[in-house]
């Protein structure tokens, strides 16, 4: 299987194979800029990157590997990443930017205020198939062996756990809850939601069954979850809690 990339406003295009990689200007269209090439070869980086991924740690990933399978020389590298640590991180942003532009998309959505959690579940399940080289690459350096992109990483959920406790705060039973602890029930709802993409990753491929399960499983667990917001008494709020005289519908 190979990726097809296509210069902005032109008919050209080449084809990268993961298996042995291609020159990435031996078929470059002769209106792309430089610009437009440089990109390309950057790209060609990124992807042969995450494809040898598939198969080993980043921790283990050599910089000759990646331009091996990129079909460009080695000191070509520099010119688009200072060290494999850089591209590491390129590769991180990438793999959650997607993700945090739905996310955002679906909170400015008035219709889905009433069920954000489900939203926010269906979604991940939806990223997950989209971007599974991305999160499979995601979870296996979420533990790894490289400081900088756990580090990254551990960002990066704080802002998917920041922008949840955003949308849970526009919920009426929860709009006098203080900030941390909004944010500690979302930490709680997002460690489930990424244990639940892991088990979709992990589960038989092409098994709708098995997907239903882990999803069923997802949404008891996080049902268990919303079980004590009626009853918990957040530190701004005084009186009975709102959620126990309106009930809660999360």
């Amino acid at each position: 299987m190979f990726t097809e990339y296509t210069y902005p406003g032109t008919s050209g295009s080449i084809h990268i194979w993961p298996s042995q990689g291609v020159n990435v200007n031996t078929r470059t269209p002769v209106s792309a800029t430089r610009q437009e090439r440089k990109q390309l070869t950057r790209q060609a980086l990124l992807d042969a990157a995450l494809e040898l991924l598939e198969e080993q740690s980043f921790s283990s990933l050599s910089l000759r590997q990646v331009t091996r399978a990129a079909g460009i020389v080695p000191t070509a590298f520099y010119r688009h990443f200072n060290d494999m640590e850089e591209l590491g991180l390129v590769l991180i942003d990438e793999s959650f930017r997607t993700l945090r532009t739905m996310i955002r998309a679906a909170r400015a959505d008035p219709r889905t205020n009433d069920h954000v959690i489900r939203n926010s579940v269906e979604l991940l399940v939806g990223y997950v198939h989209e971007h599974d080289t991305h999160f499979r690459f995601i979870a296996r350096e979420r533990f790894g062996g490289v400081a900088a992109l756990r580090q990254a990483i551990r960002v990066e959920i704080r802002l998917f756990t920041s922008d949840l406790a955003t949308d849970l705060a526009r919920l009426p039973y929860l709009e006098r809850w203080s900030t941390e602890d909004l944010q500690l029930l979302a930490g709680l709802m997002v460690n489930a939601m990424v244990s639940t993409a892991e088990a979709i990753l992990d589960a038989p491929p092409k098994n709708p069954t098995a997907e239903a399960e882990i999803i069923a499983t997802a949404r008891r667990q996080l049902g268990m979850i919303t079980l004590g917001i009626p009853q918990w008494r957040s530190s701004s709020v005084s009186g009975p809690p709102a959620a126990a005289r309106r009930g809660s519908s999360i």
